[in-house]
């Protein structure tokens, strides 16, 4: 990593091998990029991972994870409108979250610049929905550049950072989940050290800043002015590209990642289309669209997700009377639906003009593969406590899910997760079943890491209207999922050592009357004390704590002294009842030929939360070790 770090600071041009994300930090620095802010999710996250290969008394800029993506919007904001070109980057449903804030960014006079980076997931590779993010930037009147590598990712944020500090806006750069973790030989320029351009400090004459219903006709007018201006110097049409293959009949148009996968299909076609390559596809290169509907007699449009551009395009050529293009789009349901692969767009490109490129054929073979379903780290705490809370509850009981690694528990064998919607929400939902809810007992599960996101308005609010259900907190001091970042409860941010913020505190502080705490390895006593907090009358909290096993046991390999001990099954006593597998199912464990079940040494770390699950004590550390 610290030669990483050393490359991104490098003063002269080079040439490297990196992901779309590395490439995005050197075009940060580059462009004098002075505040970065993010609330850590995948496929963005190794921006921050690239970031911390710079030594922290090096970079050239501050860089923070901030609680949520809200919250860190705003202190891009704030040091934006100070006159620092700024960035805040997040997943797609990060946007949600930030949206009361960006939906106004585009109203402001932002005269040091602002890029928020989106990372888009066409494929669920880790999200919880497909959202179509080009949609708020049409609904903001924020432009809008998606760049289809590497390459383009590290030149697309120079010029977005030239034009936000230019027209003084906000600037969306969207990327997509391959476009972030692709890699690419990129070629870097010249870096001369950090930005010295005198910049102009925060003044309220600048604005206003103050969307009150006398400012905002005026501040909207601005903001459309801005997008009008973008078209009408060719900002946009800067960013179109057009290949030429003599094609008059057909052409393609499109942009970002189905770009390059429509340029591996037509390495197979013997009469490619032309095509016109979209780079910014909000405002839209209006004159270039147009030039190119006119010189051919039919047009595919080819996008991921939504129809957005389609919608666009067919309305402008319906303007302008174009009468004698055909213009196709999605046709069907599966159109709006995953990444556009190659294979996908072969199967497109093919539905309207089969002699284009060969169908993809099936040789009848059936491939059958055994699933392969998420599942919790060997020694997570998070296990060992759903195995301990599942006996403390009735099978009618409701268990509300959050986002995070317990989220996992809605899987067999643990099924402890009903529902679950988006970061925060499960207290709230609880709280909405737990009116007339008869005699089954409420269960909102909560990490750590969420409850300092988005969790607390809804807790306050179930202390404020008293209402009736059990939250079970699971606190390993991490943002686990996403990567291990640290939480206000870790005791460090992202650059140096702090106090931590204890959730006890807090929640005593909001006023909880019922709160019980214990190490989620002590399966029994857990066990005992949810069953007694869903007694309770009322909002109760049982706090399920353990570190994350698989950042610890990190940690602890970079120890001199760190020995990796492992448990063992003593076949002398084994019975096969089989608790450690299909109740407890701790990955390490599995069946041999022999029916015996046995430990995988390369998956077990020796924590020993499983030896408590046996009924006849056959788990047991080999001879002269302990954990």
């Amino acid at each position: 990593m610290k030669k990483l770090g050393k490359l991104l600071l490098s003063k002269d041009p080079f040439q490297e091998i990196v992901m779309g994300n590395t490439a995005l930090v050197r075009a940060m620095i580059e462009s004098g990029t002075e505040v970065i802010t993010s609330y850590p999710g995948s496929p963005t996250p190794e921006i921050a991972s690239a970031i911390s290969s710079i030594e922290f008394e090096k970079r050239p800029f501050y860089f923070e994870f901030s609680t949520n993506e809200k919250v860190a919007t705003e202190i891009a904001y704030g040091a934006a409108i100070n006159g620092q070109l700024s960035t805040v980057f997040f997943k797609s449903v990060g946007l949600n979250v930030a949206s009361d804030t960006f939906m106004q960014l585009s109203l402001m006079n932002i005269i040091g610049g602002m890029i928020i980076i989106l990372g888009d997931d066409p494929g669920l590779h880790s999200s919880q929905n497909e959202q179509d993010n080009r949609h708020y930037a049409k609904m903001s009147y924020t432009p809008i550049l998606e760049p289809s590598s590497p390459q383009e990712a590290y030149d697309y944020y120079l010029k977005a950072a030239d034009l936000a500090r230019t027209k003084q806006i906000p600037v969306l750069l969207r990327l997509t989940t391959h476009v972030c973790h692709t890699k690419q030989k990129v070629s870097f320029s010249s870096w001369n050290g950090p930005y010295d351009k005198k910049r102009s400090l925060f003044n309220p004459e600048n604005g206003p800043y103050i969307p009150v219903t006398s400012k905002v006709i005026p501040m909207k007018t601005r903001a459309l002015k801005n997008l009008r201006a973008i078209e009408d110097e060719g900002i946009s049409d800067s960013f179109a590209e057009s290949v030429n293959n003599n094609n008059s009949k057909r052409g393609i148009i499109t942009m970002g990642m189905p770009y390059l996968s429509l340029k591996d299909v037509l390495t197979q076609s013997n009469w490619p289309p032309d095509i016109l390559k979209l780079g910014m596809t909000f405002p839209l290169p209006r004159q270039k669209i147009l030039h190119f509907l006119k010189e051919h007699e039919e047009i595919k449009i080819l996008e991921e997700l939504d129809s957005e551009i389609e919608l666009m395009i067919k309305a402008l050529a319906f303007d302008n009377a174009l009468s004698n293009v055909k213009i196709i789009g999605k046709e069907n349901v599966q159109d709006w639906i995953g990444e556009y692969t190659p294979e996908k767009i072969t199967q497109l490109l093919f539905s309207c003009w089969p002699d284009m490129v060969k169908p993809i054929l099936s040789d009848n073979r059936e491939i059958t593969l055994s699933p392969r379903p998420p599942q919790l780290c060997p020694g997570c705490g998070h296990r060992s406590a759903f195995h301990a809370i599942k006996k403390a509850l009735k099978a009618d009981d409701i268990k509300v899910g959050d986002i995070g690694c317990h989220t996992l528990g809605h899987l067999p064998p643990y099924n402890m997760g009903d529902i679950v919607m988006c970061m925060g929400a499960s207290p709230a939902i609880a709280s909405g079943l737990s009116l007339n809810k008869g005699t089954r007992n409420i269960i909102a599960f909560m990490g750590d890491s969420t409850f300092f996101h988005a969790a607390m308005p809804s807790v306050i609010n179930a202390i404020f209207n008293n209402h009736n259900f059990t939250m079970i907190l699971m606190e390993n001091g991490t943002t686990a999922m996403t990567g291990h970042q640290d939480n206000p409860s870790s005791g460090r941010n992202f650059n140096e050592t702090v106090e931590k913020i204890p959730i006890r505190k807090v929640l005593e502080g909001f006023g909880v009357e019922h709160i019980f705490e214990v190490d989620a390895y002590k399966q029994q006593e857990l066990s005992e004390l949810v069953k007694e907090a869903i007694t309770i009358e009322g909002f109760s909290v049982v706090i399920a704590k353990h570190p994350c096993m698989l950042k610890l046991t990190r940690q602890n390999k970079n120890k001199k002294s760190y020995v990796l001990k492992h448990v063992e099954i003593d076949q002398n006593i084994c019975v096969l009842h089989k608790e450690c597998i299909e109740d407890f199912a701790c990955p390490s464990f599995s069946i041999a030929e022999s029916g015996q079940i046995v430990v995988n040494q390369d998956l077990c770390i020796g924590d020993g939360s499983c030896r408590q699950t046996c009924p006849v004590s056959a788990i047991n550390y080999p001879s002269g070790e302990s954990l």
